[in-house]
């Protein structure tokens, strides 16, 4: 039998938990049914994910496309995709304003799109047209979490959207390979110090200026305590002399991007996030199954990853005296510490481990390949007219 080709497209092959999630697929899909091939729309930057798919010998190809809008991905990508003769085309992020036209054409390919933020947030509002209309004629909307699909129903009027939840390799964080104390020492650290880690693009949606501020009226005035920074962004400049100005410079580590995320994780004692919105955080998760408890706002998915009080804290998105205060609190109780992060492990383990992932991904790519038709082109500008915005809004009000 003819393995069915998949193709995993995404717009850069970064260390994203949207891009993570692809290679997650690309390398844990049963080889024996499915071909992988990765297609990142930009060219390569080089980080831990090249090397894990060089690792499970799973072909990438990187299109080279340039910062802005780039009317050369079409041709690369249909190019691309004329050879490869996928059977299944499965998106992410907003490729599919590239995307889309090829995919289309293809007389017989089942299509597939994870959405990995609240639909108003995954592209601009003048890119909108073009999701509504793929996520209404063919290309199949999966959701990472419930308030993802609410956000379909709410803005595309998708009455029913699977949800299947970011999942992770559970065991690869569980064994660091390099120990606490180890990593500790090499980083300046000392074994006693209780380390704070947050691992997020340096962007507006993750809030970090609340989490300076949280930190700085929180925990920092223990000397034990300090706060780890891992990623990059446009407002690291801007975080960097916000600390200074909080007078907590000294205490907040900025350690830039990172491939040992698994031992940073493992050398520190409490995970924190301060997103103003969120879809399903594969950073939590790593943070579970690395036996860590969460201090998080409870935006998205995140009130379903874990329950508030057993294995760490919730608190309202902007809530800076919420987050000061769980975090005080798991600094002053070391056995809190312990007891919540080893019943986050042990959920991560059990509903978050990244073959319950794949296993759902593979049934949806198995039941559209099983009713799959021949597309007529004519076809695709036929059927029922799209709502616009304006009407969806009024629905729902």
């Amino acid at each position: 039998m003819n393995k069915v080709k998949v193709v995993q497209i995404i717009p850069l092959l970064s260390p994203g938990g949207a891009e993570r999630v692809a290679v997650h697929l690309a390398t844990g899909l049963n080889r024996r049914r499915y071909e992988t091939t990765v297609i990142s729309l930009s060219g390569r930057v080089g980080c831990d994910l090249d090397h894990m798919l060089e690792e499970a010998e799973i072909e990438a190809r990187y299109l080279g496309k340039h910062p802005g809008f780039d009317y050369r991905v079409y041709t690369r990508l249909d190019s691309v995709l004329t050879e490869v003769e996928p059977d299944v085309i499965h998106t992410h992020l907003h490729v599919l304003r590239y995307s889309l036209p090829s995919m289309l054409l293809m007389k017989r390919v089942a299509m597939v799109h994870t959405v990995h933020n609240l639909a108003e947030r995954e592209v601009e509002p003048r890119a909108r047209l073009i999701q509504r209309y793929a996520l209404t004629h063919g290309v199949k909307p999966i959701a990472v979490a419930e308030e993802v699909a609410a956000s379909l129903k709410s803005l595309y009027g998708i009455q029913r959207c699977r949800v299947i939840s970011n999942c992770i390799p559970t065991a690869l964080y569980a064994n660091p390979q390099t120990s606490r104390k180890d990593w500790r020492a090499k980083e300046g650290f000392n074994d006693t110090d209780v380390l704070f880690v947050c691992v997020a693009r340096f962007g507006p949606q993750k809030n970090h200026a609340l989490l300076l501020k949280s930190f700085a009226h929180g925990p920092a005035s223990d000397p034990r305590a300090h706060l780890v920074l891992v990623g990059e962004g446009e407002l690291r400049a801007n975080l960097e002399e916000q600390a200074k100005k909080l007078n907590v410079a000294e205490k907040v580590h900025f350690l830039g991007l990172r491939s040992d995320i698994l031992d940073v994780l493992g050398a520190m004692d409490a995970f924190v996030l301060s997103s103003d919105y969120e879809g399903n955080p594969l950073s939590v998760l790593e943070a579970m199954a690395s036996g860590l408890p969460i201090v998080s706002t409870a935006v998205g998915g995140v009130p379903k990853l874990f329950e508030d009080g057993n294995e760490g804290f919730l608190v309202a998105p902007g809530d800076c005296q919420g987050l000061a205060k769980s975090m005080n609190s798991l600094l002053k109780y070391e056995a809190a510490r312990e007891f919540m992060g080893a019943a986050a492990a042990t959920r991560a383990g059990k509903n978050y481990d990244v073959a319950n992932m794949v296993h759902a991904y593979e049934d949806v790519y198995e039941d559209l390949l099983a009713h799959s038709q021949p597309r007529n082109v004519r076809s695709l500008f036929r059927g029922p007219a799209i709502p616009a915005e304006e009407e969806l809004a009024g629905q729902h009000r």
